[in-house]
């Protein structure tokens, strides 16, 4: 517990010129999922019928309440450099296809490579890719900002407070939390121990960033200052994704051993669902009241609907 005495060691201040405005003026999101008739008109799937899938690589959700939506982030082919094929698709809370891809059916005005961990603010999607935070319009899909982030070497699990304000993970090679203002400053917000490969970020009811580790099992609440007020432990180790309910309830996705952790406020971890393959980083489902687990190279999502 307490200050960690690495914190803050480093500020890259980005200035607002740096957090590069994307060049979106020839973008366009993609349609619902439909086809077009043998006499050229575009015609939108029927009720009637249901598809499930359109993903390449999914690490990460974030549910929509206004759309009530899940919008996926897929990283595609993830096998070299600089290709610019990622995409989001927005899925029904049922699992079925609404947009195979939403951010991402044309590549005018749009770049995105890799994105890992997301989250929704105040009308904002915000994503990580590599060593960038990009921000797209939760509305229209259309790209706002790309923010680098200079000293980060692999940026993954993200959340983001009511004023814009992000904190993200750096895996690896070094262990490492970020914190990016609204304004476009970036600062090392912690490093070393107790972060052990750190993943999934998520934000309490209390406003302190919550982050659990790929390394181990636990799962440490920082406050805005840096320092550790609580750690805890999941069931299983190797976490990815974390969610933290209203009530203080968190739970915890182990990518590495397919579980998902309940932890109660004050209480102990139990397994509350197993036997996932490559549970990720996932997301809650609000409207629903489900858990939604993106399972990575299995090209799929699993539901888990909550007590």
């Amino acid at each position: 517990m307490g200050a960690m005495s690495s914190r803050f060691v480093q500020v890259a201040c980005i200035a607002m010129s740096a957090a590069v405005p994307a060049t979106a003026q020839d973008f366009s999101a993609g349609d619902p999922i439909g086809a077009r008739s043998e006499a050229g008109e575009w015609r939108p799937m029927s009720d009637n019928v249901k598809v499930y899938g359109s993903f390449h690589f999914t690490e990460s959700c974030t549910f929509d309440p206004g759309k009530n939506l899940i919008l996926a982030m897929n990283a595609g082919n993830r096998t070299e450099p600089n290709d610019n094929d990622g995409y989001v698709s927005l899925i029904h809370p049922d699992g079925s296809v609404h947009t195979p891809k939403w951010i991402g059916a044309s590549r005018d005005g749009l770049e995105l490579h890799d994105p890992l961990g997301s989250a929704i603010s105040n009308g904002v999607l915000y994503t990580v890719d590599s060593r960038h935070v990009k921000l797209f319009d939760l509305e229209t899909g259309r790209p706002l900002r790309s923010i680098p982030v200079p000293d980060s070497t692999l940026l993954n699990g993200i959340a983001v407070t009511d004023d814009g304000t992000v904190y993200a993970s750096n895996t690896r090679p070094a262990s490492q939390m970020w914190k990016i203002t609204a304004d476009g400053e970036a600062s090392l917000f912690a490093e070393g121990a107790p972060l052990n490969s750190p993943n999934g970020v998520a934000i309490d009811q209390d406003g302190n960033i919550v982050v659990v580790n790929v390394g181990d099992n636990a799962v440490i609440t920082y406050d805005q200052n840096g320092s550790v007020v609580r750690t805890e432990q999941s069931a299983e180790g190797g976490s990815d994704g974390v969610v933290v309910t209203a009530d203080g309830t968190k739970y915890v996705s182990s990518v590495r051993f397919g579980s998902v952790s309940r932890i109660p406020p004050g209480g102990n971890a139990e397994i509350i669902a197993s036997g996932i393959p490559s549970a990720a980083s996932m997301c809650y489902d609000s409207s629903q009241n489900q858990l939604v687990i993106p399972m990575n190279p299995n090209y799929a999502l699993a539901f888990v609907t909550l007590d």
